[in-house]
């Protein structure tokens, strides 16, 4: 194992640079600033990235991100032999393997790197540890934004100060998000995540149908029911388009690119512990966070929106704290429409969202 000054010497130098994460949509997003700053402290530096194919779709035409190599685990030997021939060539020279699990030892491996520096060794499973040369401190679970941020300081880079996800949209994209919102007249817009890709995170679809129809009725927003192709999700999202009571919009994609503008274009958020929660949070829309089953305060919006939290995960009288991991059953149900509409009135008051 390398010590921090080595690997301080040796990325300073590196003109090339490789993340390793290969977990969700949200995890990448938290990626975001540790590419941003690695670019910014030598803009020649080409940044590589290796991620799953979904995930993968958040870092198209980002600034910071040079290179996007799409792994697929699933695909076996298949996928290890593509990512041998993608590194032989041009290998990088330091690797941070961000991810805890088992499945990003081959890639952060093959990317070639003789410096792979990886997170604290009791943070991590599946013996990856033991592959690493280099390793972020050891000490209390933190947010997950703050533990990736700890690998620029273990490398003497400088985080940015604000951070910056530079989420980015292409020309084409810019058209068609713009013509998606022209049509809908100038409404001020609530974006409703309706699932997760665990069912113990999802609230109730019934709720759902009520929020709407507050949303509309006591505020004058127009509801965007986002999500993915999912059978929950497009279940719910049938329920709320059935009532007659609101005139919410389907928003639903099996584009993550379509996901991203569609967020950005709502004046609030509210979501679960899902992707659409850190993509409204990186991208500086407002959003309604909640939670029950998983702590925000380890999972949740970094650093704002903490007031338009819903939590129902800590106990009354309980402080925040992110070190607690166990998930906590049957408290979505406990989040009521009441707790959510309130959050909205405390947006419209500290955050300017309102309607016309």
């Amino acid at each position: 194992m390398t010590d921090s000054s080595a690997s301080r010497d040796r990325l300073a130098r590196a003109e090339r640079a490789c993340i390793v994460l290969l977990s969700g949509i949200g995890d990448v997003v938290h990626g975001l600033p540790v590419a941003v700053a690695l670019k910014r402290d030598r803009p020649s530096r080409t940044v590589v990235w290796i991620a799953q194919p979904a995930p993968a779709e958040v870092l198209r035409h980002h600034p910071s991100v040079d290179e996007i190599v799409v792994f697929r685990p699933e695909e076996g030997i298949s996928a290890i032999r593509q990512l041998w021939s993608t590194f032989q060539a041009t290998p990088c020279e330091v690797t941070f393997n961000m991810q805890r699990y088992g499945k990003a030892i081959l890639p952060s491996y093959l990317s070639g790197a003789s410096v792979r520096v990886g997170l604290a060794p009791s943070r991590t499973r599946d013996l990856v540890r033991f592959f690493n040369t280099d390793h972020t401190p050891e000490g209390s679970w933190r947010h997950t934004q703050e533990l990736f941020l700890e690998f620029l300081d273990h490398v003497g880079i400088e985080r940015p100060h604000p951070l910056e996800w530079r989420i980015t949209l292409s020309a084409e994209e810019e058209r068609d998000a713009n013509a998606f919102f022209a049509e809908l007249g100038g409404n001020h817009i609530v974006g409703l995540a309706l699932a997760t890709a665990n069912p113990r995170k999802d609230w109730l679809p019934d709720r759902y149908v009520a929020l709407a129809r507050a949303l509309e009725e006591e505020f004058g927003f127009r509801v965007l029911l986002l999500g993915g192709p999912g059978e929950a999700e497009q279940r719910v999202a049938r329920t709320v388009m059935e009532d007659a009571g609101n005139t919410a919009v389907w928003g639903l994609s099996d584009s993550v690119r379509r996901l991203i503008w569609s967020i950005r274009g709502c004046d609030l958020v509210v979501s679960p512990d899902t992707s659409t929660l850190h993509i409204a949070h990186a991208l500086d829309v407002p959003v309604i966070g909640l939670f029950g089953h998983t702590n925000p305060w380890r999972t949740g919006p970094y650093e704002r929106y903490h007031d338009l939290i819903v939590d129902r995960y800590s106990e009354p009288g309980e402080s925040p704290d992110p070190a607690l991991y166990a998930p906590r059953h049957e408290r979505m149900e406990r989040i009521t429409v009441a707790d959510v509409v309130d959050r909205v009135r405390l947006a419209r008051q500290r955050y300017g969202v309102c309607a016309a």
